[in-house]
């Protein structure tokens, strides 16, 4: 089969390289899955350049979440096996984990709404405790992780501002649903808590989803709301901060961190009954994972390098189908 595979950390365009390998051979417990569609995913490109938490034993295949074809026939989505990641034709994954693909959406929608919904939904209900008619604030509004943060928002009945980063990314954005959109690239840190305690009359946003760290904090801290919440889900921006704890004190506000893959670890209920949800939710229209592009398994590497340099907006999809690869 072909799979793309990292000898050597580094940049995605150099590091990987789409070569002939064996097909992987489930351990016990595990299950074999064709690719039908690898989402992109920000880890992805921590992977290769051995910046992750994990660190997979050289070669691997990166690639952390896809929806896929079990040999009985059922489509499902799972998170693969590593070394053996999505972005080949077969992956190994836990049979225990597998989750049933929604029948309302694609291969490539259905691959796109495992890691970034199921944390956007533990971050807002679980973490955060979103309530109807709170004012919501999403950083990277238009992204990958950030739009499934929108839909799962104004789902939940809350007035969501977002803020992005160029005109192309705000038209994205109000598409989505936003209620206010901020280009970032047209306002300083200043600018974009004015612009937040302006819309909502001086009080400030009760909940932050921030999956971008740095400047994204920043602005957050000055803006958020009396007892208000800030999820801190990720660096996107590769700068992390170092929250002033006194300030935290001083305007009644909690910073709450959210790392989903605990919860597949600890509360693997939670996850299933998440699931459930989201697939309702995505039966009835209210969430779509927002795919911008589907691109063949030879595109992969180029993909990669595209969402790691920030070039990207909502999700770029695998789908080894399209050149041909899948046998």
């Amino acid at each position: 089969m072909q799979a793309w595979r990292v000898h050597t950390t580094g940049e995605p365009r150099e590091a990987m390289s789409l070569e002939e390998v064996p097909e992987p051979v489930p351990a016990e417990g595990e299950v074999r899955l064709r690719v039908l569609a690898a989402n992109v995913n920000f880890p992805d490109a921590l992977l290769v350049r051995g910046q992750y938490q994990i660190r997979p034993p050289l070669p691997f295949t990166p690639g952390v979440e896809i929806c896929g074809l079990t040999e009985d026939g059922r489509r499902v989505i799972a998170n693969p096996s590593l070394p053996h990641g999505g972005f080949a034709e077969y992956v190994t994954a836990p049979a225990r984990a597998l989750l049933p693909a929604p029948g309302a959406l694609d291969d490539a929608e259905a691959a796109a709404l495992h890691i970034g919904y199921q944390t956007g939904w533990f971050g807002l209900h679980r973490r955060a405790r979103l309530q109807r008619g709170e004012t919501l604030l999403v950083h990277a509004a238009a992204g990958g992780v950030g739009s499934a943060a929108v839909q799962l928002g104004k789902a939940a009945g809350a007035t969501v501002i977002g803020v992005v980063g160029g005109k192309a990314k705000v038209r994205t954005a109000e598409d989505l649903g936003c209620d206010l959109v901020i280009d970032r690239t047209t306002e300083d840190l200043g600018g974009i808590a004015a612009r937040v305690k302006e819309f909502t009359g001086g009080r400030g946003a009760d909940v932050v989803y921030d999956p971008v760290g740095g400047d994204a904090y920043t602005a957050s801290a000055k803006c958020v709301a009396f007892e208000g919440r800030i999820v801190v889900v990720g660096f996107a921006s590769g700068n992390v901060p170092a929250p002033a704890l006194n300030h935290a004190l001083v305007k009644n506000y909690s910073v709450l961190g959210l790392h989903w893959g605990l919860y597949a670890a600890k509360d693997p209920a939670a996850v299933l009954a998440c699931h459930t949800e989201l697939s309702r939710l995505a039966a009835e229209g209210a969430v779509k994972p927002l795919v911008s592009e589907r691109v063949p398994l030879a595109g992969a590497a180029e993909a990669v390098q595209r969402l790691a340099d920030g070039a990207t907006t909502g999700r770029l999809v695998v789908v080894p189908s399209l050149d041909g690869a899948a046998r």
